[in-house]
């Protein structure tokens, strides 16, 4: 069992989670995940691993409301426990001193963002991260971005806060300046996003790096639920990634196969709001 220590509500969908986990605080690094289940009958949910504290013994999840066993998890507080978080899982993100790095983080993907961020800043890079959200009220950790930043460019949707763009409009005008030289890429957040962040380095032949832990079921290699093709074949995200080249993505197989089980996703949230609604009652 893995106690919550401390509970933040992000917006009315994201919420953040100190969780006590020492063993993964121990080794946790930069772009690992765990596997989280909300309770002994509860499926298996993949969240990168926002920030560690090794001495407290500590782990960071930020995550999203998006279907039944993240609401549930949603309603838990501070003192309450989660009855199981395996990892740190998968590869760590390949750190070295690339020179001038672009780190793009959308929505929830901001959280995963951050420590890959902050890890290739103590590489010696020059980093300049992109942050972005729907609005204004999806945004967050923005001063932790800048911290670990060189320069940190703002985006919404709707222009509700900072620059009124895609992700992919900053990112465009820094492969085109004259005086900057981007070596390398990172993008974490929604699949049509980290889609069309390769889609725009992809001329410029830029090495862009992206996070495919959501599509994860079993997450250990097991089920084949998280089989991704690349143009040189199939790899499994959770034991082969779960960073892998954007540019070998082949992004339309992989956003048709993450709506396969939305009908049974769909039913199992209805479900769960009717407990809810059965639970209040009596």
């Amino acid at each position: 069992m893995n106690k919550i220590l401390e509970k933040e509500v992000l917006s009315d969908v994201a919420k953040l989670m100190v969780v006590e986990a020492p063993l993964v605080a121990r080794k946790a690094q930069a772009g690992q995940f765990v596997i989280v289940r909300v309770d002994a009958y509860g499926e298996r949910v993949p969240l990168t691993i926002a920030d560690y504290d090794r001495e407290a013994g500590t782990i960071v999840l930020i995550f999203q409301e998006v279907g039944k066993s993240t609401m549930q998890m949603g309603t838990l507080e501070a003192g309450d426990e989660l009855v199981t978080v395996v990892g740190p899982l998968g590869h760590a993100t390949e750190l070295d001193n690339f020179g001038t790095v672009v780190c793009i983080g959308g929505g929830v993907g901001i959280a995963p963002i951050f420590p890959i961020a902050r890890a290739l800043k103590e590489a010696g890079n020059t980093v300049i991260s992109i942050i972005g959200a729907r609005t204004n009220e999806y945004l967050f950790w923005e001063d932790r971005m800048r911290a670990v930043s060189d320069e940190l460019i703002v985006c919404t949707d709707d222009g509700s806060y900072g620059r009124k763009a895609l992700v992919t409009e900053p990112l465009k005008e820094l492969l085109e300046s004259p005086g900057k030289t981007i070596s390398r890429v990172w993008a974490i957040g929604p699949m049509i996003m980290m889609k069309f962040v390769s889609l725009t380095t992809q001329p410029f032949e830029v090495s862009t790096i992206v996070s495919l832990n959501t599509i994860m079921v079993d997450g250990t290699g097991m089920c084949g639920g998280c089989r991704v093709l690349l143009d040189d074949g199939p790899q499994f995200v959770c034991v082969d990634g779960p960073e892998f080249d954007g540019h070998r993505v082949q992004w339309d197989n992989l956003l048709s196969r993450v709506q396969f089980y939305k009908e049974q996703e769909q039913v199992a949230v209805e479900r769960w709001h009717e407990k809810c609604k059965l639970d209040e009652v009596s």
